[in-house]
């Protein structure tokens, strides 16, 4: 998607309806920084207000992810365009967000090794053993963290492939967090066939 193209538009249709970007962004609840950057195509809108936006605006979504305003002979074949890239937008992102997994996972446990190594040298030296505790707790809890944030990354950045079924879908975090797993992998339970498997991570829902 044009996001110069979308961002113009969205400012053309704002000054139509005799808004200001801080009116729009009062009506919407957001800021009218968050208005601004749409307009110069330096973001999109987020789904969860695209509707009241378009409502507010007098134009539809498929309007809105165009750029412009789509004939009804159009329509249809604009829709299905805008669909595709829009999932093409959410592949490219949850490949990012999975290298951001490994990258936070790598940092976090050079960063545990650190402190325990760290920790050594200090007993060595006769250091007092809290301090050394200390760094061994700090070392632990980032560590902690950071795993737990990678966990939510990969929870939400693609889907998670019956291996029965084929059924492809995203569980909850609690049930990737309680799951067995090999890498990516997890052993789960379908909601779909209701059968439990060891369930591929992929990124493409088709």
């Amino acid at each position: 998607m044009d996001q110069i193209k979308i961002g113009k538009f969205i400012a053309s249709k704002r000054k139509e309806q005799d808004l200001t970007q801080a009116q729009l962004a009062e009506m919407l609840g957001i800021t009218d920084r968050a208005i601004s950057k749409w307009e110069t195509g330096k973001s999109l809108p987020d789904a969860s207000i695209m509707l009241d936006l378009c409502s507010l605006l007098k134009i539809t979504v498929n309007d809105l992810l165009s750029g412009e305003v789509v004939s009804m002979d159009n329509y249809n074949n604009e829709m299905e365009k805008n669909l595709l890239k829009m999932v093409e937008q959410k592949e490219q992102s949850d490949k990012r967000l999975l290298r951001l997994e490994i990258l936070i996972g790598i940092i976090s446990t050079v960063l545990l090794l650190l402190m325990i190594v760290f920790g050594a040298v200090l007993i060595k030296m006769d250091y007092a053993k809290w301090i050394v505790l200390l760094l061994f707790g700090i070392g632990m809890v980032q560590f902690a963290v950071c795993m737990l944030l990678a966990l939510r990354i990969e929870q939400v950045a693609g889907y998670y492939q019956c291996k029965e079924c084929g059924h492809k879908y995203v569980p909850t975090y609690k049930n990737v967090n309680l799951a067995m797993h090999v890498g990516r992998t997890r052993y789960m339970k379908c909601p779909e066939c209701n059968k439990w498997s060891w369930q591929k991570k992929v990124l493409n829902k088709e």
